[in-house]
């Protein structure tokens, strides 16, 4: 998809609006929040931790590129006092906001302050969505069995494949994909979608993957990278949640939702409630293994949540689906929330700004809209408030 139409005279953005938000863009991604705070030697530790010789795993960080000192004080050089427009200023003040305490959180890395942070950031486990996570775990008894396993070479190339399709539709999209060393599992940083190079990938959940992390992340990054308001490309605040949600819900839509996934989304938050009730690494890991779940896998959950120092994000997976559903359920459209990355709460603000001309239509949507049986497995979900009732008809 292309630009919109012109935008009609007198609703345009001040010169002075945009350069706010311009430089509020360029500072968001002059660090690498997450990659600043996931271990690098995750696969090196795992082996010793699952044969008892280390059960308190001393992760190593990678150094900083970007001193967050420096970064704070271009942050409170940015004036936000001289933006007109009501909710670009909205929106940009809680950006900034969220950048400080992100600054905050790398400069605590490893510390008893970062977990406290962290809540603040992404919140903590509602007694509700506990409830919800538990029932997961208990009433899904059976999952799938296990097939042979990709290597990161090879989802490499599915990834490379998948991204291919995108640029068939707009050949000046910024997205690609590449294995890196720093880094454990399947992530995305900006326009890159980064591949460990220990990563395995079940078969059956690969095309699942590509359509959480291409067709949701790297999507909605290219939409909004190519906005007029260019932190819709780098994410407003909050973000995260129905981003995550966004990408589990491109899971349900394509039915590669499987029943090990669904337990791991509950897993995960369980975890970050043990993690803030104070349980140690090794006895968050024996509590998912008491809950079937292998080893390695258990590994792997609680080494995302206890990384430097307490990582509540992962809460955030289940919570934004469920936020998505109701939505969804309550006849709420999925449209606008491919016109970058934001949260679901800043949706009546988004439409604001659409409806004076200020946004361009998404340059490309996510491949499994197309698909007509995706949108009758949003429709079976939609509103659901037994979540293994999304397993029906899937693996």
């Amino acid at each position: 998809m292309t630009d919109g139409g012109p935008v009609e005279p007198g609703v345009e953005l001040s010169a002075t609006d945009l350069a706010v938000d311009h430089r509020l863009s360029l500072l968001a991604q002059s660090f690498r929040f997450l990659l600043d705070i996931t271990p690098v030697d995750a696969d090196d530790l795992r082996d010793d931790f699952l044969e008892g010789r280390e059960p308190d795993p001393p992760f190593t960080y990678r150094a900083l590129e970007t001193d967050p000192a420096v970064v704070r004080a271009e942050l409170d050089d940015i004036d936000l006092t001289t933006v007109e427009d009501p909710v670009l200023g909205q929106l940009l003040r809680a950006k900034h906001r969220e950048m400080e305490l992100q600054l905050d959180m790398l400069e605590a890395r490893g510390t008893e302050d970062f977990l406290p942070l962290s809540v603040e950031l992404y919140g903590g486990v509602s007694p509700a969505l506990r409830k919800q996570a538990e029932a997961l775990l208990s009433g899904i008894t059976r999952t799938e069995p296990t097939d042979e396993p990709l290597d990161a070479e090879a989802f490499l190339e599915l990834a490379e494949a998948e991204i291919a399709r995108y640029h068939d539709e707009d050949p000046d999209l910024d997205m690609h994909a590449e294995i890196r060393p720093d880094v454990n599992g399947v992530m995305v940083s900006g326009d890159v979608l980064l591949i460990g190079p220990e990563t395995k990938v079940q078969q059956a959940r690969a095309q699942a993957l590509l359509h959480h992390e291409v067709g949701t992340h790297l999507v909605t990054q290219a939409n909004g990278s190519h906005q007029p308001i260019k932190v819709l490309g780098v994410g407003l605040a909050g973000y995260d949640e129905t981003q995550e949600g966004l990408a589990v819900l491109a899971e349900i839509a394509c039915g590669g939702l499987t029943a090990f996934r669904l337990r791991q989304l509950a897993s995960r938050v369980v975890t970050v409630h043990r993690l803030v009730a104070g349980a140690t690494f090794a006895e968050a890991h024996e509590a998912l293994v008491a809950d079937d779940f292998p080893s390695g896998s258990a590994w792997t959950t609680v080494m995302r949540v206890y990384r430097s120092g307490g990582m509540t994000k992962d809460a955030i997976y289940l919570r934004g689906l469920v936020e998505l559903l109701e939505h969804l359920g309550a006849g709420g459209p999925l449209d606008q929330l491919w016109l970058g990355k934001f949260s679901l709460r800043d949706l009546p603000l988004i439409g604001d700004l659409e409806s004076r001309g200020l946004l361009r239509p998404p340059r490309v949507l996510p491949r499994y809209l197309h698909d007509p049986s995706a949108h009758d497995n949003l429709a079976r979900a939609a509103g659901t408030e037994d979540l293994s009732t999304l397993l029906e008809g899937h693996a």
